[in-house]
């Protein structure tokens, strides 16, 4: 008896398909994606500081003072939002693209915003450790910062790599 997973096939053997393009390794690959995503998701309303720093500031609205000056620190033009509705916003999407990544018809575009988002999260991560290594910068935070940014390239060029469809597997030991 074979099992298609056992790389025994009919009367003879075969290895299985573990290239990192077989389906078996980019289905994994997809799984793993979702699966880090929807972790991020979650930390993103568990732990909202854990992303405070890694938010430039030129994106952040500057409310006026109640009783203020109305017209005092007048905004960036991107910065439409507040500190924390960027990091409530970013966790949506985050959980969002964890759906949409597993679905097989919404994956090449989920991996493609993906891969936008990622890229464009690097603006951030740069400005985190620019302050970090600033006046105000602490040894702690060099570290973490120092960390993070060169996650982002693996993170961007693994959700690029989603773009391709997962193969169905071939069917072993087919008689002839």
């Amino acid at each position: 008896m074979s099992f298609p997973w056992s790389g025994l096939a009919g009367n003879g053997l075969s290895a299985p398909n573990l290239s990192l393009h077989g389906p078996a390794i980019q289905g994994l690959s997809v799984a793993a994606m979702g699966a880090l995503l929807l972790a991020s998701a979650g930390k993103h309303f568990r732990d909202p500081g854990f992303y405070r720093d890694v938010v430039p500031q030129y994106l952040c609205r500057r409310d006026p003072e109640p009783g203020g000056d109305q017209s005092a620190g007048a905004n960036h033009p991107l910065a439409i939002l507040s500190r924390d509705e960027w990091i409530a916003v970013s966790g949506l999407l985050e959980l969002a693209a964890a759906v949409g990544i597993l679905l097989p018809p919404t994956r090449k575009l989920t991996a493609t915003a993906l891969t936008a988002m990622f890229t464009a999260f690097l603006a951030g991560h740069i400005d985190a450790l620019r302050k970090a290594y600033g006046p105000q910068g602490t040894p702690l935070r060099r570290k973490i910062h120092s960390a993070r940014l060169p996650l982002q390239a693996p993170l961007i060029l693994w959700a690029w790599s989603l773009r391709k469809p997962v193969q169905p597997a071939p069917q072993l030991g087919g008689r002839v």
